[in-house]
């Protein structure tokens, strides 16, 4: 393994279910998906944003049909309304801490009116994206440090290829079952109508009471940290090239919350626990002029199989992102252990 290569489950022998992980076993491997980060880390200041793109194009003009489902909704998870409303997502979603949402919005929306200078004016206004956990146990979340520069910021930042995980961007100052949380992805691949497609998952991890966290092997690890009432949160962003309407989107959002399960989590009362997927193979026209608009979408027979990759990769995207955050010492001194570091001590003592 290279020298300072991030490590993920299955550098750990740990194995998420049974579909095969696409080539970078991340949410870029749904052709188009971009992602970017910016990180703040200065004393108390730990926090970040991160932006995930469906595709490089003008998404106002050309949106992707998109979901959410809220398995716990303690949370501030912007412009989820005309998510549900409408079927359809038009600029790209960006993740922070809890109080910067509104910064972000704005940038979002300075962003998409650069692009678009018609939004409210001769055509409708934008309805930004933007997903939340709070990291004030690890950041001076009081600071509100997120300017709209570094919403811009992780926006240019956005490639294709492999994603960063772990203490990056928003899951900079993220916990997760009492250990270091983050930024974790993962993703699985299947055939369909004789060609090769992906369903992604990128998820922010800040949830999960310490002593809870089961791996799949069984083993329960321990933070020796407090076990107290549950008040984190999860954002879960699923991506795939699979053509999907916006009601079968819905339905595999909804998955995530099983593969949030199979680590442990019961959902306490205050964790804000959000999923938002989106089709890249499913895009509405802003300006389309044609009365009836035929779209492709899949066999409802099929469905079973995307609705096990995501349970599969939201599991393994947790892991990964906790896996990947080293050891983290915070605002005034609050410490999150490692989970490779427990592992790894795991290891040294069989």
């Amino acid at each position: 393994m290279t020298a300072g290569k991030a490590r993920t489950a299955g550098d750990f022998g740990l194995t998420c279910g049974m579909w095969p992980a696409g080539a970078l076993n991340a949410i870029t491997d749904v052709p188009g998906v971009r992602v970017g980060h910016c990180t703040l880390r200065d004393g108390d200041i730990n926090t970040g944003v991160t932006a995930i793109l469906p595709h490089g194009g003008n998404l106002f003009r050309t949106k992707v049909a998109a979901a959410a489902h809220v398995i716990n909704g303690f949370g501030k998870t912007m412009g989820l309304m005309q998510i549900q409303e409408l079927g359809a997502i038009e600029t790209p979603i960006l993740l922070t801490n809890t109080l910067s949402v509104g910064t972000c919005a704005t940038a979002l929306i300075r962003d998409a009116i650069r692009q678009n200078p018609d939004i409210g004016r001769s055509t409708g206004t934008v309805n930004p994206v933007v997903g939340e956990c709070n990291d004030g146990a690890l950041s001076d979340i009081q600071a509100l440090a997120i300017g709209e520069e570094h919403a811009f910021a992780a926006l240019a930042a956005a490639h294709d290829g492999p994603v960063e995980q772990g203490n990056v961007g928003a899951g900079t100052g993220m916990s997760c079952f009492g250990f270091k949380g983050g930024i974790g992805s993962a993703s699985r691949k299947l055939k369909l109508g004789g060609g090769q497609h992906h369903l992604g998952v990128l998820v922010l991890s800040n949830f999960g009471r310490a002593g809870d966290l089961i791996l799949p092997d069984g083993r329960r690890p321990d933070p020796r940290q407090p076990a107290l009432e549950e008040r984190g949160s999860i954002m879960v962003v699923l991506a795939t090239d699979v053509p999907l309407e916006h009601r079968q989107l819905e339905r595999v959002a909804r998955r995530a919350g099983a593969g949030i399960a199979r680590l442990g989590s019961s959902w306490g009362h205050g964790s804000g626990d959000i999923a938002i997927a989106f089709s890249t193979g499913t895009t509405i026209d802003h300006d389309e002029s044609r009365d009836l608009v035929p779209r492709l979408a899949l066999n409802e027979a099929r469905i079973d199989r995307l609705f096990q990759m995501t349970v599969e990769a939201t599991q393994e995207a947790v892991l990964n992102s906790m896996l990947c955050a080293k050891a983290f010492t915070g605002r005034a001194g609050t410490h999150r252990t490692s989970l490779a570091d427990w592992l790894d001590g795991q290891a040294e003592r069989r």
